[in-house]
């Protein structure tokens, strides 16, 4: 096989570990005319912590793998085309689309080939080759086995900037069942043993100081988590992302939607695609993270476990606590104002800061191009106060038009 079609494979096979890019784009390509594309050639994009967009080559080193967990496409008993990368062909791709100015880095995950010692050392070999045999200073992130040899995920962290363990499902019963040749607590003992290297490693560093301390994973770790392919609940998985980001310290959880492939009967009523669900689950996350907000609060906002599909989990949240609202943009503490629907970190700190100098107007929400539709029903501003906060048709004005109708949610699909 050519190494043009092997990349074609393994990029497209690549597209379900979520542990880096960027996704809900529209598929552009230039084919007929204009220049660029935002698929194809594994090469996608993702954001560092300044938020600037890094272009990564994202492969699999392999999509053969020998075991046969249910949810994979990529399975031992599926019948995808297969595809195997040599070291010394993910090197050179690597160098090559460097040198021509496009990618920043190498994202390299991989199906288990033969055993996962076999497998990590084949990765490790790839990011160990392009740092000492070529200088390589480019970003790296290897997507690690759990059950390989702690050895080896030692190397790994040696060379690569960011490490990731796929947790998989949100209950380990799931796995069990799923996924039986993966150990659910042999993959939380890995990640374990991932933040003590990491964690030891800027120690190390602080005590070092002006001398050059070990580095290991200084990017941190990461997982993914597969939403769909089970019974949990958005309460359910938020929960399992909370004990993970506590207990392990990790960057980012990703979650990843999964849609079993139903029957033309089954796919009419099919409004809300899964990756509706997904994306509710990263603004819930968002909000966990960075707004202060409480699972609890979170799961508040939708009804049994789950979260509203028709409106961002702070609105929903918003709607059901009216009587925190409205909150006074000239008067109202920095941890309110970050509640109100519409509002980002961002917007925040920036009224914060005007306030100081001049009371805040409606003008003021428009310059920073917040959403006045989603805001104003919720604030007091210098020359607004809401009139319909209390009206029991506030929810249709603020559900965008997209959304799909409420009487036609449907439920996750079986995966059998």
């Amino acid at each position: 096989m050519d190494l043009l079609r092997k990349l074609e494979l393994l990029a497209d096979a690549a597209k379900y570990d979520a542990s880096c890019a960027s996704s809900g784009t529209a598929k552009r390509d230039s084919l007929r005319g204009g220049l660029g594309s935002t698929e194809g050639s594994g090469i996608c994009h993702a954001y560092a912590p300044d938020g600037r967009c890094i272009s990564l080559l994202k492969i699999l080193l392999t999509n053969a793998c020998v075991f046969d967990c249910v949810y994979c496409v990529n399975r031992a008993s599926s019948n995808v085309p297969r595809a195997r990368f040599t070291v010394e062909e993910v090197v050179q791709l690597t160098l090559d689309f460097y040198r021509r100015n496009a990618i920043e880095g190498l994202f390299l995950s991989s199906g288990i080939i033969r055993s996962p010692d076999a497998t990590m050392e084949q990765m490790v070999r790839v990011a160990r080759t392009l740092r000492e045999e070529h200088g390589f200073q480019g970003y790296i992130h290897l997507k690690t086995i759990p059950d390989a040899d702690p050895a080896l995920l030692e190397e790994a962290g040696r060379h690569a900037d960011r490490l990731s363990i796929n947790i998989e499902l949100p209950q380990p019963a799931s796995l069990k069942a799923l996924a039986p040749e993966k150990d659910a607590t042999g993959i939380r003992r890995a990640m374990a043993g991932l933040r003590t290297r990491i964690d030891g490693a800027k120690e190390e560093a602080r005590a070092a100081r002006r001398a050059a301390a070990p580095r290991f994973a200084p990017a941190g770790q990461s997982t993914q988590m597969i939403v769909g392919a089970d019974a949990a609940d958005d309460a359910a998985i938020l929960g399992t992302a909370t004990d993970l980001y506590a207990g392990y310290r990790l960057r980012r959880v990703y979650y990843s939607a999964y849609s079993p492939i139903p029957d033309a009967s089954r796919l009419l009523p099919l409004i809300a695609p899964p990756l509706v669900r997904e994306h509710r689950l990263y603004q819930a996350d968002w909000l966990l993270r960075f707004y202060g907000f409480t699972k609890e609060e979170v799961i508040a906002g939708g009804e049994g476990g789950m979260l509203d599909p028709e409106l961002d989990p702070k609105t929903a949240w918003a709607l059901k606590h009216r009587a925190d609202f409205p909150v006074d943009l000239n008067r109202a503490e920095r941890e309110a104002m970050l509640r109100v629907p519409g509002l980002g970190v961002k917007a925040v700190d920036r009224l914060v800061a005007a306030r100081r100098h001049r009371a805040i107007r409606t003008e003021d929400l428009a310059r920073l191009r917040v959403s006045l539709a989603k805001v104003l029903p919720f604030v007091v501003t210098a020359d607004h106060r809401p009139r319909l906060l209390d009206s029991a048709g506030l929810r249709g004005l603020v559900v965008p038009r997209t959304a799909f109708a409420a009487a036609a949610r449907p439920a996750q699909l079986s995966l059998f």
